[in-house]
């Protein structure tokens, strides 16, 4: 019997032999889709083509070896398809990405692999100080052309052998890697062509699988897997990964960038976080700066860091400037991000969890592994008030300064020098500027989508003072630089606008709940002597800078002119909503809440969500099973058969199709050892309903199968049981 049953499984395995194209196809077509999110963090360039290149070139040598190889030893074949396919990645890797001190431009040699090294430690610097999508170089390809090389190898190895379950996880994994570091938006069409590409390959393990059922129902399979892919895309967007989405959850995503358009046109805002402040009022809370502008983009500063415990340095503004000094308590709710917002000037952040670090040049804190999502910490604050005389004295200097591209538009020299053309110093100038497009100026965050200028490039910048309507990105981007043509150190800041006072307190101060459309960004200039100094032109928000003259009562150091702002505008128009909010606005936000921490039911949710995604094959064969069993209770002795049949097949213990009862019973008896017994009473009431003239009771049938199933189940190892609860063949034959 145990040779018979060694004759079929050899039978079954030369008539669905693997063939070494169809596998290369489906693990190259599987790698390239892992790699496609990526071009959503990094923008496509070299590395697309390197990694497009190393991918065939993999899949290729593979498929080479294979076919040369075919009569080999299974273990000597595999393990010379292995050596072939990392000798070929070696190769192209080299001549891509280091051809120039390649022997022959091919081969690898010392000096390739030291240029290799070194251009992969800088990918990681630009990595970790840029922002996504992050420009395309030849150090990420050399980083990207190495990784995907090893995932490539990896994947077509695994589908070689039929390891389908473990591709899936790799392929899986590495694909949403790009949305899990960059905070990013679900990549909707990947998580469709992942799907796509599961079912295919499940279906590839299925056929090729010596063990597989004969008969496959591809209506059963092609349904299961609809619904799968349904259920997914009708989860997604209630799930928290999917919040970046706009309006599609209770969490967005915050980066070092201005694409701030579209996390403040979602439909309703949300609570981002909340503080408490020693100060008179709340203060603007910074996570990034960007003082490099390419022509398109502003990009992010890239510092120096230090531990969080050193602390942020020594002051940037002299003794002689009076200084307002604060401790602010930030509660993060609403958003997830790398940085931490904090006030400014921090000198002292406590109570945070993770690793974060410090960067003293501009007064920001972030990390590389932890996420500002439910972070509660305080922080110290020392913000500088000088006089207005000591601020007209102090030129727009101190530290280098970038300078504009050659190519900006005449037209934005040309209005900074008209605006300011009435100013005597370059605080008067900034001013002037700012009063301008303050008073000239409208809010509005339709009016760039509908007129194509929503974007921080030079030609966007031209079209908004020409149009003269905007949000916060074009005030802040214009004002910078036009500030640049005339020769001042400036950046640009992205945080939120100061908070709304609610009714709640913490001990005796007011805390204050900032909303998601409180994300904003603005401008900042260097003044010797003084530091950094904020200016507000963002028409009808904010706060607008202002200083007292020393002669007036201002002048105290009370803060209340100080350049910090408060939750009220001091002057400007107010045609458009304020982002300071008054009563009715507060209404839809926290001002009558307490303090609030992150609710864990969506994390709950999303657990849920993919666990009855992963699930869903078990369930149905769970559910299936229950009703034949309910029905064997009754005597239904057909029922009772098919689940013992189909039982038979999740465990892979192969049988003849042919068979007929009293055959297979007998057979199971001898090599499985199954309780002759019981199955003496199955294959009596199944030829009873099969040849009696008459319908004949057969009795309570479930109590037999219970014992058979439950020895069955014994003699295959505990990895095999845990696949025919998780993916139980059965479902793919035709049929109940």
């Amino acid at each position: 019997m145990a040779e018979r049953a060694r004759e079929e499984r050899g039978a079954r395995e030369r008539r669905r032999p693997v063939r070494p194209a169809g596998a290369a196809a489906l693990a190259g077509v599987t790698t390239l889709v892992a790699m496609s999110p990526y071009t959503g963090t990094i923008t496509p360039g070299v590395w697309t083509f390197v990694v497009c290149a190393v991918v065939i070139v993999v899949a290729a040598a593979g498929l080479l070896a294979r076919l040369w190889l075919d009569r080999a030893r299974p273990i000597v074949r595999g393990t010379l398809v292995l050596v072939v396919q990392l000798t070929a990645a070696t190769l192209a890797c080299t001549a891509l990405l280091a051809g120039e001190s390649a022997a022959f431009g091919l081969v690898p040699t010392a000096a390739s692999v030291r240029l290799i090294a070194v251009r992969v430690g800088s990918s990681f610097q630009e990595i970790a100080d840029g922002v996504a999508p992050i420009a395309a170089s030849l150090p990420l390809a050399a980083l990207l052309g190495l990784a995907f090389a090893v995932v490539a190898i990896t994947i077509d190895q695994l589908i070689a052998h039929r390891l389908v379950i473990l591709a899936v996880l790799c392929s899986s994994v590495v694909g949403v890697v790009p949305m899990l570091v960059s905070f990013g938006a679900v990549n909707i069409a990947w998580f469709l062509m992942q799907a796509i590409v599961i079912l295919v390959i499940l279906r590839f393990g299925a056929r090729h699988d010596p063990q597989a059922p004969r008969e496959a129902s591809y209506l059963v399979a092609g349904a299961t897997g609809v619904v799968a892919v349904l259920m997914s895309l009708a989860l997604a967007p209630a799930l928290p990964v999917a919040s970046a989405l706009p309006g599609a959850g209770p969490v967005l995503t915050v980066s070092a960038d201005l694409r701030l358009g579209d996390d403040l046109r979602r439909p309703e805002g949300i609570e981002a976080l909340t503080l408490v402040t020693s100060g008179t009022a709340a203060p603007y809370l910074r996570m990034a700066t960007l003082s490099r502008f390419d022509g398109d983009v502003w990009r992010p500063d890239r510092p120096d860091r230090v531990p969080l415990g050193e602390g942020f340095g020594e002051r940037d503004w002299d003794e002689r400037i009076e200084t307002t000094e604060t401790e602010v308590s930030v509660r993060v709710l609403g958003f997830t991000s790398d940085r931490l917002p904090v006030p400014y000037a921090p000198e002292r952040l406590s109570g945070v969890e993770g690793s974060w670090s410090a960067v003293p040049e501009n007064r920001t804190v972030l990390s590389r592994t932890s996420d500002a999502a439910g972070a509660d910490y305080t922080v110290r604050a020392a913000t500088p008030v000088p006089t207005l005389e000591q601020i007209r004295a102090a030129p727009a200097s101190g530290v280098p300064r970038s300078t504009p591209p050659d190519d900006l538009p005449p037209v934005i020299a040309d209005l900074a020098r008209e605006v300011t053309a009435d100013a005597d110093t370059d605080y008067d100038r900034l001013i002037a500027l700012q009063d301008w497009f303050r008073s000239e100026f409208s809010y509005s965050l339709e009016a760039p989508v509908e007129e194509g200028f929503d974007g921080t490039g030079a030609e966007a910048v031209a079209t908004f003072l020409d149009k003269r309507t905007g949000y916060c990105v074009h005030f802040a981007g214009a004002f910078a630089l036009m500030a640049q043509t005339l020769d001042m150190p400036v950046r640009v800041v992205v945080g939120y606008l100061p908070g709304t006072a609610t009714d709640q307190k913490r001990g005796d101060d007011v805390v204050y709940s900032v909303s998601s459309d409180q994300l904003h960004s603005w401008p900042e200039v260097h003044f010797e002597g003084i530091g950094w100094v904020p200016f507000e032109p963002t028409a009808t928000l904010g706060v607008p800078t202002s200083f007292a003259a020393s002669s007036t009562d201002g002048g105290d150091g009370d803060g209340t002119d100080a350049p910090t702002p408060t939750t009220a505008p001091t002057g400007g128009p107010s045609a458009a909503p304020t982002s300071t909010a008054g009563p009715d606005e507060a209404d839809g936000g926290a001002g009558t809440a307490p303090q609030q921490r992150l609710d864990p039911t969506p994390v709950m949710l999303t657990v849920l969500g993919i666990l009855a995604v992963l699930l869903l094959p078990a369930l149905v064969r769970e559910a299936r099973r229950m009703l034949r069993t309910g029905r064997a209770r009754s005597g239904d002795a057909m029922a009772a058969w098919r689940e013992l049949s189909d039982t038979l097949t999740d465990l892979g213990l192969a049988a003849g199709e042919a068979q007929t009862a009293r055959v297979r019973a007998a057979s199971l008896v001898a090599a499985r050892g199954a309780d002759p017994e019981a199955l003496a009473l199955l294959v009596h009431a199944v030829e009873g309903a099969s040849y009696a003239r008459s319908a004949t009771d057969a009795g309570d049938l479930a109590r037999p199968l219970r014992v058979v199933l439950t020895q069955l189940s014994a003699v295959v190892d505990g990895r095999q049981r845990v696949i025919a609860r998780l993916l139980p063949a059965s479902l793919l034959r035709r049929g109940d």
